[in-house]
């Protein structure tokens, strides 16, 4: 009897629908019926529809993973594969990693029994270095298509390679967007394409595949422009959250902004406002979304808001379409994103802010509308609307394409230009990858791979400049210090905590740690300490103002990257010295700087005397960003691992001083001196 009355494990959270109330619930049978006799199906649904966590289910309940065979299913972002994954098992009545698993890079939580997994489109491109046509799956989801994110578009041409050997395999396309004739065209090939005849469930036939819509429910959603520009719409959307606390029925709040540490200044800003507030007015409770939070910290946000308190999320373009968060009711849309962009005459790759297309500003509208009528608040005028581009540059036409080379080299895809690409990528893109990659000795003369520098560094799951550092380091008696630093700096949030802009107490506690030579020395240090002493002892942290999630999963990065190495039969000779101060030391972190620059030569520049630095190129101007040590700190030359742009401004981070003649001595057909 007990049993009966356990409601946790009897009733799904409030939060979720019952999977029969979805949209794609009556389209089971057909979605079902078309997978079986085409090997293309095209799915066109809003985020919402119950596409990404239904469509799985029905397959598998269907007997698609008879035979011990798996259903994959590829997601543009890691927060969607591990709460989407998170989803599936609870409906599923069963763990994560029992037979619902996800796969995102330095974490895997799948088994011998996992029969959907989700991953990052990323994930299953490597999974094709080891399994070239995919064996275990019987079906490939690629969700979120239109996203058009670079690993999306290569999977795509993957996988209608493997189709080529492999009939039987069932790939599922599924798109919040009209892109879908697109991605029909592609795979049918322009000749075989059949031209479109409606049926009754708004499928259109043709002898490769088919698309189906699902309408997702949609209440309908008041738009709301401003009748003149705002001046800084952080603190424009601040004022929003709070007119609408104030004027609005009840109903969450799902604010767009570009990044974290926009995110990080409005929650502040929110949560200052929200203690002015009459003692017996609801309350707000703000809340944070972004890639670089833990999945912990992810799922936060989909927790229903306590009584008698509105929450109000404040994401990056992550909830525009990955993640569907319900009782939102009202949205604030900023108009901007950040993305990526590369500049192929200065080879340098930033993240800026940019605004958004007329597309995502629909589907960012669109968030409202789930639950009952709804409200987006634009924070720009009718006019900047009218003038957004109608879709986001597909990823592959303004990225580093190097790492995307090196993978289609391993994956024995060598003549690159023949590949079938949905958008082939620029040409001078395409150039100035090789002559990074042919500097950083991955490919040889003829462009091929070489072996084992090329073949190992594609196969390392990290940026190739980081890939060459990695391999450099044994040569060098530097491989252990290198692995610490290579899993410090692929975290994506920041391993020091700013509790409510205590600047000083924060600079002080960074002191302790500071070598001279700069932030990777300095990450070695807190690494060296935390696995002393903080490892343990959370409270060594909150003392030193770091921050303990980020540094044990440095701790897991770093040993997922030794066994990559120890897989090319590179032993690591673990040292652990109490301390970086180079005068301790003498040569370990000369080692150290050269190891890096045998990468990062790319990424020199030269400290001017207003304290500014110059790329080598002399092109650009570039500021030591202020969570670097070598803000306000004097050096010579210099090497970076990432460029920031906010606003005007073009910051550097992560910075070490290096002499001029390494970047001669490493990188000589990349530098000539004159």
């Amino acid at each position: 009897m007990a049993s009966e009355l356990d409601l946790g494990s009897t009733f799904i959270p409030s939060l979720y629908k019952p999977p029969s109330l979805l949209p794609i619930s009556r389209h089971k049978q057909s979605l079902l019926y078309l997978v079986e006799t085409h090997p293309v199906t095209i799915v066109v649904g809003q985020t919402g529809s119950g596409k990404t966590t239904q469509l799985p289910q029905y397959l598998d309940q269907a007997g698609w993973c008879a035979d011990g065979k798996a259903i994959a299913v590829t997601q543009p972002r890691r927060v969607a594969a591990t709460t989407v994954a998170t989803r599936v098992a609870e409906e599923m009545r069963c763990k994560v990693g029992e037979e619902v698993g996800y796969s995102i890079r330095f974490e895997d939580l799948t088994s011998a029994s996992t029969r959907i997994k989700f991953l990052t489109d990323g994930m299953l491109l490597r999974e094709a270095l080891v399994d070239p046509l995919l064996s275990r799956y019987s079906v490939i989801m690629v969700d979120e298509a239109h996203e058009r994110s670079l690993s999306t578009d290569i999977l795509l041409g993957i996988l209608k390679k493997i189709m080529k050997r492999r009939p039987e395999l069932r790939v599922v396309v599924s798109s919040a967007t009209l892109q879908a004739e697109y991605f029909l065209r592609f795979f049918a090939g322009e000749d075989s394409y059949e031209g479109t005849s409606n049926s009754g469930e708004g499928e259109t036939k043709g002898n490769i595949g088919s698309i189906v819509s699902l309408e997702g429910r949609m209440y309908p959603v008041d738009i709301l422009f401003l009748d003149s520009p705002a001046e800084d719409y952080l603190e424009r959307a601040v004022k929003a959250v709070f007119d609408i606390h104030m004027q609005e029925t009840e109903g969450d709040i799902l604010v767009f902004l570009t990044g974290r540490e926009e995110i990080d200044t409005a929650i502040q800003l929110i949560s200052e406002r929200a203690e002015t507030l009459h003692p017996k007015a609801p309350s707000l409770h703000p809340l944070p979304l972004y890639s670089g939070l833990t999945t912990d910290q992810q799922m936060y946000v989909f927790e229903p808001a306590p009584e008698n308190t509105r929450k109000v999320i404040v994401s990056t373009n992550i909830a525009e379409a990955s993640v569907t968060i319900n009782g939102i009711v009202y949205v604030i849309d900023c108009g901007f994103a950040k993305l990526r962009a590369y500049n192929p005459s200065t080879g340098i790759e930033t993240l800026t802010a940019v605004p958004i297309s007329k597309a995502a500003a629909v589907q960012r509208a669109g968030r409202a509308g789930r639950t009952k009528p709804g409200k987006c608040f634009r924070l720009y005028t009718q006019d900047v609307f009218d003038q957004l581009p109608d879709a986001t540059v597909p990823e592959i036409q303004r990225s580093n394409l190097a790492p995307m080379i090196m993978q289609l080299k391993a994956l024995g895809i060598d003549n690159i230009v023949r590949f079938d690409f949905l958008t082939p990528p620029p040409t001078d893109l395409v150039i100035r990858a090789f002559e990074l990659l042919y500097s950083l000795g991955a490919v040889d003369d003829y462009a091929k791979l070489t072996k084992p520098l090329g073949m190992r560094m594609a196969e390392l799951a990290v940026d190739p400049m980081m890939a060459k550092v990695l391999l450099t380091a044994p040569s060098f008696n530097c491989l252990s210090e290198i692995l610490s630093i290579a899993a410090m700096v692929s975290l994506q949030g920041s391993v020091w905590v700013q509790h409510n802009g205590d600047r000083k107490m924060a600079e002080s506690s960074r002191r302790k740690f500071a070598v001279e030579e700069g932030d990777h020395l300095t990450y070695l240090n807190v690494y060296q300490a935390f696995v002393t002493r903080g490892k343990k002892d959370s409270k060594w942290c909150r003392d030193n103002l770091l921050n303990y999630r980020s540094l044990q999963r440095a701790v897991s990065v770093r040993a997922q990257l030794k066994r990559y190495l120890e897989r090319f039969g590179i032993g690591v000779d673990e040292t652990l010295t109490s301390s970086y101060k180079s005068a301790d030391l003498g040569k370990p972190s000369e080692q150290i700087q050269r190891c890096l620059t045998t990468g990062y030569f790319a990424h020199a520049a030269k400290m001017q005397p207003d304290g500014t630095f110059k790329t080598v190129s002399g092109g650009l101007t570039l500021h030591a960003h202020p969570t670097s040590l070598m803000f306000n700190r004097k050096a010579d030359w210099v090497i970076f691992h990432e460029i920031l742009q906010t606003g005007e401004k073009t910051f550097i981070r992560d910075i070490t001083k290096i002499e001029k003649s390494y970047l001669v001595e490493y990188a000589p057909n990349y530098y000539k001196v004159h």
